[in-house]
C-alpha cells in the first residue's frame, strides 16, 4: 500500500491485521521507502501482486508514486484503482458527460477547456443557469485548492487558475443542502468492492457520522446508496467516495463525483475531520478482502 498524507496508524494498522487475517504478506510504501522500493520493483527484486493506491499525484507523472503506479500497471499488477480507471473517473470534466442520462443528478455545469480560461466569456443562457454566485473548479483537483465557491463572472477563473494552473475547469451552479435539525443534508459515501458506508458530512464544520437505519427509513436515504452504485458502475472504481446533498426540492446531487485515494484520517485521531472510526475499520477490512479477491483471480 503506498501512503503519503490523510491517514493515520488506526487505518494503517486495521489494514496490517486483516492482512494478517488472510494470510497476506504487507508492506506499506512510505515516502522514505519509495525510491529504493521502486528501484527494486524494476529490477525484478521485489513484487506484488496487489497494490492499493492511497497516495499518488494524478496530474503529476513525475510523483515518484505515480511512477511507481505506472510500473506496476505495465507490469500487470492488481491496482486499487488502475490508473487509466481512476484517473478518467477522477478527472471531473472527463467523467461529467459520462453521468448524464445514467439518472445521476450533477449540478448545471458549464466545462472550460485550460486552453480557454484566459479569454473564456459565458453566453447569456449560461450565465442564467449558472446563477450567482457560482463555484469554480479544477477538473483535477482536491482538497478545495483552486475552487472557489463565491465567483460572480467568467473573471474569477484566474483565481482557479492561479491556485490550481494547467487544467480544465468547471463552473457550475452553486448547490445549498437542505437543513435537518442542526446538519446540513450532505453526505459522504464510501464505495469498497460493493460495499457502501453512508455518512452525514457536515459541509460547514468537516464534522461526519454515519447514518442511522432510523435516518435512512425516515428521510429516503437508501438512494444515496444506489447514487454510489451507479458511480461505481459508471466509472469501473472499486474503492471511491462521493459527496451528495439533499436539496430543499428533495432531489438528490452530486456534488463531488468521484474521490479517489480517500482520506482515512480517523475520528479518533482528529474528531473535527476525521472519519468516523466504525467505517475506517469496515473500509481497511473491505479493501484487504478484496485484495484477497483480486490476489487469487490473478
Amino acid at each position: 500500500m503506498t501512503h503519503k498524507l490523510d491517514t493515520d496508524d488506526f487505518f494503517i494498522h486495521r489494514v496490517q491485521f486483516h492482512a494478517a487475517r488472510l494470510r497476506l504478506s504487507f508492506f506499506l510504501v512510505e515516502p522514505c521507502w519509495i525510491e529504493s522500493f521502486s528501484q527494486k520493483f524494476a529490477q525484478g527484486e521485489v513484487w506484488t501482486k496487489v497494490l492499493l493506491n492511497m497516495h499518488s499525484e494524478h496530474h503529476n507523472p513525475a510523483d515518484p508514486f505515480s511512477r511507481l503506479i505506472a510500473m506496476a500497471a505495465s507490469r500487470k499488477t492488481q491496482i486499487i484503482d488502475p490508473p487509466e480507471t481512476a484517473l478518467a473517473a477522477f478527472d471531473k470534466a472527463r467523467f461529467h458527460p459520462r453521468i448524464l442520462g445514467t439518472g445521476v443528478r450533477a449540478p448545471f455545469t458549464v466545462i472550460v477547456p485550460k486552453a480557454a480560461a484566459g479569454s473564456f466569456r459565458l453566453t447569456d443562457e449560461q450565465k442564467q443557469a449558472l446563477g450567482s454566485p457560482f463555484v469554480i473548479k479544477p477538473s483535477l483537483g482536491y482538497g478545495r485548492k483552486g475552487v472557489v465557491i463565491d465567483a460572480t463572472s467568467e473573471a474569477d477563473l484566474a483565481k482557479s487558475t492561479a491556485e490550481w494552473p494547467d487544467s480544465d475547469y468547471l463552473l457550475q451552479r452553486r448547490m445549498v443542502p437542505r437543513m435537518i435539525a442542526d446538519w446540513p443534508a450532505y453526505f459522504r459515501v464510501y464505495f469498497a468492492f460493493g460495499t457502501v458506508w453512508r455518512n452525514w458530512w457536515n459541509c460547514f464544520t468537516d464534522r461526519s457520522r454515519p447514518v442511522t437505519a432510523e435516518e435512512s427509513s425516515a428521510l429516503g436515504l437508501e438512494a444515496l446508496e444506489s447514487i454510489a452504485r451507479k458511480l461505481a458502475d459508471v466509472s469501473g472504481m472499486r474503492f471511491f467516495s462521493t459527496e451528495i446533498l439533499l436539496n430543499e426540492e428533495g432531489e438528490f446531487v452530486v456534488i463531488d463525483y468521484i474521490n479517489d485515494q480517500c482520506h482515512m484520517l480517523s475520528q479518533s485521531a482528529n474528531p473535527q475531520i476525521g472519519v468516523p472510526d466504525a467505517v475506517v475499520e469496515g473500509i481497511a477490512q473491505r479493501l484487504v478482502e478484496g485484495a484477497a479477491e483480486l490476489a487469487k483471480s490473478g
